[in-house]
């Protein structure tokens, strides 16, 4: 069986980080699936899913971290930038670094997360967006 919800995640701006745990975990519940796999997918090239611990040092850091993986066009000249001028290259690169998808076992109605760990998702463009995540819940 395969179960398949679609969430509208508003985000506010550029590092904006949403804990979407919550609501996997009611996706998971109206699914009535209760061993399996829970896939997390967000469209988009500019935004990316993850697991981290959801506190505001952390989130921080993951911020000052993606800047020096992949800086913005002030610091660093992106060939994306120069063809489409939309000053977004670094927010592509990151996204492609962190990946757009989670998949995460579910064992008796529960999500198989350690104690501290959150799926989110992470806003990487240069602005805000609406968001589209797909869950599927498959036994």
């Amino acid at each position: 069986m395969v179960f398949t919800k679609s969430l509208n995640i508003e985000t506010t701006r550029e590092l904006d980080v949403v804990n979407l745990t919550e609501k996997v975990e009611e996706a998971v519940s109206e699914s009535g699936i209760a061993n399996g796999l829970v896939n997390v997918f967000a469209k988009g090239s500019t935004c990316g899913i993850t697991t981290i611990e959801y506190e505001p040092g952390l989130i921080k850091d993951l911020g000052a971290i993606l800047e020096r993986i992949a800086p913005d066009e002030e610091d660093f000249e992106y060939l994306h930038q120069q063809r489409w001028n939309d000053y977004n290259g670094h927010s592509h690169i990151r996204a492609s670094i962190l990946g757009c998808s989670v998949t995460v076992p579910l064992i008796d109605n529960a999500l198989a997360l350690g104690t501290w760990q959150q799926i989110v998702l992470i806003e990487l463009d240069v602005r805000k967006r609406n968001r589209e995540v797909i869950i599927t819940v498959m036994d």
